[in-house]
């Protein structure tokens, strides 16, 4: 296509008409790839007399392209630019850059970042050639330009990574310094010097983010650099052109330059200017720089801080640097002395107004509350603050040098609150009360801990912050709330001042101005964490929860749902009545912000994370009302809308919270519905696509489905479930690119398919068989190799005859099991077992073991069965040791909870003297119910978080969350399963039986007789449990 016909296209492509714009958008698809397409673009963009539209709608359309295609994205991938092509966009583009306005040298700024780091230096070598000679050249904007793109591939690289980066300094930093000198002793500089001087700081601070280059460490270089550095900093910025806009004016060039020379001096200081935090190499550069440059930047930030003292400007980001570099001063002592002279001035006239309320709160409060509410809970925004940068020095301050700042600060504070106390309503310094009142919270921890301060934290709530709770003044009566929810858990001597300040909390949520409610919600938190007696806040529940989404409608912010969080995770069970309503107006409030986060073009919208709040809240809801199965059924219909849109791609970002959700639906409802079954293909379809990192989160409501709704699972054809389940499984054990530990879920679903469809599905047990072993030759991680021999045991289990037939068909049976044998005798250096750790492993094992000893001689033979009797006897002799061991752990657990309980808290029992049902034998009525609901909980929740780490020689892995699962198994005894199989045997071949027990030695005989009477008193047990469950029964239906 000729250069004209392009562009044609291209302002089709600007067309009001939208079929015009779409034949426009597939014309420039179907030429994407042809040959000098992309060069012809190229030429477009720079072409002056070609309509401005067009050039931007062709540097668009170059810089997706080349962001798309340049650098292919999978391993082994061909690029679809020709070679060629992309030679003459490497030669050209540069040249251009400075050529084209602003606009489309943003876009080919992109695009060269995109080149340079896919292809310097190994296939563009001479781009830093280029570079080099246009630093001395009439170029030098352009080379910059280029150079600040080049410096930035390497800022966050370490080691190896970084190497290029010294040839880098050591080629440009020369001419660099040479041309910041001369424009530093330029007269009445314009703002495009600002342009080339913050070009120059910002290569600077890439090539020294990490590391300082070694052509640094030259004292005489670093000190030229510092001179200039220095120079800026103490400079006053031109008066002449510096806009009035607020906006304008921190983004005007020489601010910008004031700004990058504070952010390289803190970084230096902070990273490199440290004696204590230096490698040793790095040592005499950290010496070097406190003792000539540290005290004299101390200095000069000093100075510039005096600006706002005067009530001069300085920009918002600039004044955090400089706190953070005082605040970084504090400890070190040579500077602390440096900076002792000034430190009230500092502390009392320019921290402490910066803590204040101000002109510009007071605008946003009236002019924009939501945005004044999202700039104060935006953690982004706290690293601009200058607010948040004084909070933290004055933090530091007095952890650091308390002794002798935290009195004189507090005098400072209290005078404050005298002063506010002693004049007339229309003369109150309300804003320095909100400074004080912020300083109080600030120092929350200290003086919490602090004693004289510790004890007067009570009167001092009373007399000066829940006053404020009715003062006529807004931000004072939300700073009330902020600093009361910081002071929550103090110990209040009178409990009616808690109460007082709990209600006035909640009444802060019908304020009238929108900030108070948000910060009376935050408040609420921390007392309801706080409250010992919920009698207070549950008559006021309804009402509450009215408010919540009220607020939620105005307000996106994730710190509003945890509070919802704290309050349903303290009332439990209680939340019941309320269940289905609160999740009904959480799904509302997801949906809404899920729709403001798509429209937020750059990401940051807090919408996205109170989206995922909402989901976390549901989460905790259903957690609480896990008990009343019957309200799941009717929360469903809320919920699977969220499931099913966020089952796809559309929920990447929230997967984790929904398949949360889908694991309680799955677990705790009454039946798997058709509904909820239609969840599966997406989760499978996800799974295969692009979900493989969630696949332990996936596994928890894939065993749901398999072991709660087997009859389902098993018959349903339209989908075969069976066959999805094989596929992925499959495909995931094949998958050579897959590490081990990403694949251990897909052995964990092999084994709740033979545990819970025993009988159902032995045309399976060849492939699942087959791709096991076949995985099972290249594993090398300890923990995957025992999944997959759990796999073939569990086979066993499944059904012995069958699965040996198909080992010795597949010509492995010999491999296989002396690889087991071999696996259950390795020994970590302490003794203890090194592989099957956890009670789950050793009892699969017995089960699988103890499956092939009825076996007849034709298929087992007499030595075999030998050597398995012996190692199922071995492993019973472990599995019963360690599970006395827990259950001894679990008995002085209890009693280390019991013994604290009675330290702690006074029992209703208590009061009625000593006859508690326990007392007298008698088991309370809903003791198995409480553990069974116990263990309930902890296998929903446990389930998403296995533990897969089995490499540390030294660490206690033989307890898996895996040991919570509920399967088919738990109601298997091994031990009685073992005795009757082995009186099977005597029934059925007596002779094999007296064989195999004859060439036993003495040890093995007495484990065997050992073994025998436990799995009889276990058998009594049993039998005791079941008879008082069901005289329990009986109690409780007479």
């Amino acid at each position: 296509m000729d250069l004209q016909s392009l562009a044609v296209i291209l302002q089709g492509a600007l067309s009001p008409n939208p079929s015009e714009r779409k034949a426009a958008e597939e014309s420039l698809n179907q030429f994407q790839f042809a040959p000098q397409h992309l060069v012809r673009l190229l030429q477009i963009i720079v072409d002056g007399a070609c309509d401005l539209a067009v050039r931007q709608v062709a540097s668009i359309s170059f810089k997706n392209f080349i962001a798309k295609n340049w650098d292919p994205h999978e391993p082994g991938e061909q690029s679809k630019i020709l070679p060629a092509d992309k030679e003459v966009v490497r030669q050209n583009i540069l040249n251009f850059i400075t050529q084209v306005p602003p606009i489309l040298r943003a876009q080919l700024g992109e695009c060269l970042k995109t080149i340079i780091h896919a292809d310097y230096p190994e296939q563009w070598p001479a781009l830093l050639h280029w570079v080099k000679h246009n630093l001395q050249d009439q170029q030098v904007y352009g080379a910059l330009f280029v150079l600040r793109i080049l410096s930035r591939k390497y800022e966050f690289k370490t080691d190896e990574e970084r190497t290029p980066v010294n040839h880098v300094v050591e080629e440009t930093f020369p001419h660099l310094l040479n041309i910041f000198s001369r424009l530093v002793q330029i007269a009445n500089p314009s703002v495009e010097v600002a342009d080339l001087i913050k070009l120059i700081c910002k290569i600077f601070w890439s090539c020294i983010y990490l590391e300082v280059p070694k052509q640094l460490f030259d004292p005489n270089v670093f000190n030229a650099w510092m001179i200039l550095f220095l120079n800026i900093l103490e400079r006053p910025v031109p008066v002449e052109g510096q806009p009035v806009d607020p906006e304008l004016r921190k983004s005007w060039g020489w601010w910008k330059v004031k700004k990058w020379t504070v952010h390289i001096l803190n970084r230096l200081y902070t990273r490199f200017g440290d004696v204590k935090l230096q490698n040793p190499e790095n040592k005499a550069f950290a010496q070097m720089f406190q003792k000539n440059f540290a005290g004299k930047i101390l200095e000069c930030h000093l100075n510039l801080l005096n600006v706002i003292r005067v009530g001069g400007y300085l920009p918002d980001r600039v004044i955090n640097l400089i706190l953070q570099y005082l605040s970084n001063s504090i400890s070190k002592s040579n500077m602390y002395s440096q900076l002792q002279p000034r430190l009230d001035v500092v502390l009392f006239e320019i921290i402490f107004p910066l803590m204040c309320f101000s002109d510009n709160d007071q605008r946003l409060w009236d002019e924009d509350p939501h945005e004044y509410v999202r700039k104060g809970y935006d953690i982004i925004e706290d690293l601009y603050s200058p607010r948040t940068a004084a909070m933290d020095f004055v933090s530091e301050l007095v952890r650091k040098r308390g002794k002798e700042n935290l009195q004189k600060f507090l005098l400072f504070i209290v005078e404050v609150f005298k002063r506010y106390d002693e004049v007339a309503p229309e003369y109150k310094p309300y804003r320095q009360k909100d400074g004080a009142l912020l300083a109080i919270g600030a120092l929350c921890d200290k003086l919490k801990q602090t004693e004289p301060y510790k004890s007067e934290l009570e009167p001092m709530l009373v007399r000066h912050v829940f006053p404020e709770f009715s003062s006529p003044v807004g931000h004072l009566r939300a700073k009330a709330a902020w600093v009361a929810g910081q002071y929550a858990h103090v110990n209040f001597s009178d409990p009616n001042n808690f109460r007082r300040a709990l209600h006035s909390v909640v009444a802060g949520m019908r304020d009238p101005e929108l900030p108070v409610r948000v910060d009376s919600v935050f408040a609420l938190r921390s007392f309801v964490e706080a409250c010992t007696d919920l009698g207070e806040i549950r008559p006021i529940l309804p009402q509450l929860l009215d408010e919540f989404f009220k607020l939620m409608d105005e307000v996106e912010n994730e710190d509003l749902v945890f509070t919802l969080e704290t309050i349903v995770d303290k009332f439990g069970e209680e939340m019941a009545p309320y269940a289905l309503g609160l999740c009904q107006n959480l799904a509302a409030a997801f949906w809404k912000f899920m729709n403001t986060a798509e429209e937020d073009d750059e990401g940051d919208d807090p919408g996205a994370l109170a989206a995922v709040g909402c989901l976390r809240a549901i989460s905790t809801i259903l957690e609480s009302v896990s008990s009343l199965p019957d309200l799941f059924v009717h929360v469903e219909p809320t919920l699977l809308p969220i499931m099913r849109r966020m089952l796809t791609t559309d929920g990447q970002e929230v997967f984790e919270e929904v398949l949360e959700i889908v694991s309680y639906m799955t677990f705790f409802s009454p039946t798997i519905s058709l509904e909820m079954w239609s969840l599966w293909p997406l989760m499978m379809e996800a799974l295969a696509d692009w979900a493989i990192d969630f696949f332990p989160n996936i596994l928890v409501p894939l065993d749901n489905y398999i072991s709660r709704s087997t009859a389902h699972f098993l018959t349903c054809k339209e989908p075969d479930y069976q066959q999805s389940l094989w596929n992925m499984v499959s495909s995931v054990m094949a998958n050579k690119n897959m590490e081990d530990g990403d694949i251990e879920p897909a052995p964990k679903l092999v084994q709740v398919l033979f545990q819970n469809c025993r009988g159902q599905v032995d045309h399976w047990v060849e492939p699942y068989l087959r791709i096991t072993v076949e995985r099972l030759r290249r594993t090398e991680k300890p923990y995957l190799k025992c999944l997959l021999m759990e796999v073939v045991s569990d086979a066993l289990y499944y059904n012995a005859s069958l699965t040996l037939n198909i080992l010795q068909k597949l010509n492995v049976a010999t491999e296989v099991f002396n690889l087991w044998f071999q696996m259950l005798q390795q020994t970590k250096k302490s003794g203890a077992r090194a592989n099957f750790k956890r009670e789950h492993d050793k009892k699969v094992c017995c089960l699988g073991l103890t499956s092939l000893l009825p076996l007849p001689a034709g298929q087992l033979p007499g030595e075999a069965l030998e050597r398995i009797f012996k190692s199922a006897l071995d492993l019973l002799v472990a599995y019963k040791d360690q599970v006395a061991e827990a259950q001894k752990e679990e008995e002085d657990d209890e009693e280390e909870e019991d013994d604290d309980d009675m330290g702690n808290y006074q029992t209703d029992d208590e009061d009625d003297g000593d006859d508690s049902d326990k007392d007298m034998g008698v088991e309370t009525e809903d003791g198995d119910e409480a553990d069974s609901l116990k263990l309930q909980k902890l296998a929903a929740r446990a389930k998403a978080f296995r533990s897969t780490d089995f490499d540390d020689e030294d660490s206690d892995d033989d307890f898996s969350d895996d040991e919570d699962l509920q399967s088919p198994i738990d109601d298997v005894d091994p031990f009685i399963f073992f005795v009757d199989t082995i009186k099977a045997l005597q029934a059925s071949d007596p002779l094999r039986l007296q064989n195999l027990t004859q060439t036993l030695d003495f040890r093995y005989q007495a484990l065997a007789n050992g073994v025998a009477q436990h799995a009889e008193q276990r058998r009594a047990d049993i039998e005791k449990k079941k008879m008082e469950k069901t005289t329990e029964a009986a109690a409780a239906a007479s």
